[in-house]
């Protein structure tokens, strides 16, 4: 893509946002409050409470209690629904034998010896010989081609998603080709992964960025397809005149909302995919799920799949949490 002026290469047939700014009040971060007075001097709001002094707005009487509720609410009916869930699952456990359904107390007891065992461990980069945990050890093999492999999906994903949204050259370069790949599964690549990049760690990275990729891309994809072009107007207008500088300045913020929905997807996904993926490498925590299974441990299957759970858990909430902190321009 060229600078100056925006080319014919240059998506424009965009359809502008039918919102436009001061067409409705401001509402975002503040308290609609009407024109009278309480009796006692105070601030009537718009629900007809009075409130004074430094609750004039009805913050600090009002709104706090209410979210502590609702928190607590929350809380309650999450333990509540866990809880039940448990105690089905131990019921229904008592009638079958431990190698259809092992019951909790059963999941509890294999996690709590696949955390003792001891198994050897190579330290990255220093190469230094230990021991570790089983259950940490298999935790970091599956984090040596889960990582490279997300990492790699998602940049490309994003490059390419970014480029078909804003470039109608290159999204009609590149569709056919999308469209004939997308519905192939990354599974289905595990013969090339192994031919190409053998039987290792590249291999299972490979395949986890192939999923990582197609969720990246049309999120990405999307999200710039969707800036208005009223947006993009007001940009050249106050001088973004150059095709990179309006990409950086303008479309990717717009579009950021659905970058990061497919880089949180994408977070979940390679983990389902790193449980089949590790047939190539033949060790980490979805190769241990299926091993186990086959020689019916499913005990130490379910506790496992537990692993890959809490493990999902910790890096979504800390996804969500760089998420929040990045979208406050939204608030």
């Amino acid at each position: 893509m060229t600078g100056g002026d925006a080319s014919d290469d240059v998506r424009t047939d965009r359809t502008p946002g039918d919102d436009t700014p001061g067409d409705e009040p401001a509402t975002d971060g503040g308290t609609r409050v009407d024109a009278g007075t309480g009796t006692d001097g105070g601030v009537e709001t718009a629900g007809g409470a009075t409130a004074t002094g430094s609750d004039a707005f009805g913050l600090a009487s009002t709104t706090a209690p209410a979210l502590d509720d609702l928190d607590a609410r929350e809380t309650l009916l999450g333990v509540a629904g866990v809880g039940g869930f448990l105690a089905l699952w131990y019921v229904a456990a008592l009638f079958q034998p431990a190698y259809l359904l092992p019951s909790p107390v059963e999941v509890a007891t294999a996690f709590a010896g696949e955390l003792a065992a001891a198994e050897p461990f190579t330290v990255p980069v220093v190469g230094v010989e230990t021991t570790a945990p089983r259950l940490l050890v298999m935790l970091v093999e599956s984090l040596y081609h889960y990582v490279p492999g997300l990492v790699g999906g998602t940049v490309l994903g994003i490059a390419v998603g970014v480029a078909m949204g804003w470039s109608r050259t290159v999204e009609d370069a590149l569709t056919p080709v999308t469209r004939v790949l997308r519905p192939i599964p990354p599974l289905a690549w595990i013969g090339f992964a192994v031919i190409w990049l053998g039987v290792n760690h590249n291999g299972a990275a490979f395949i986890v960025a192939i999923g990582a990729f197609w969720i990246n891309f049309y999120n990405a994809f999307s999200g710039v397809e969707g800036v208005p072009e009223g947006t993009i107007e007001v940009a050249r207008t106050l001088g973004v005149d150059d095709d990179l500088a309006m990409i950086r300045k303008v479309v990717l913020p717009a579009a950021s909302p659905s970058i990061l929905t497919g880089i949180r997807t994408s977070i979940g996904q390679g983990w389902m995919i790193v449980v089949a993926a590790e047939l190539i490498v033949g060790n980490g925590l979805g190769f241990q799920i299926l091993n186990t299974a086959q020689n019916l441990a499913m005990d130490v299957s379910v506790a496992y799949m537990l692993v890959i759970s809490l493990v999902f858990l910790v890096s979504d909430g800390l996804f969500r949490r760089v998420e929040r902190r990045v979208l406050r321009w939204r608030a």
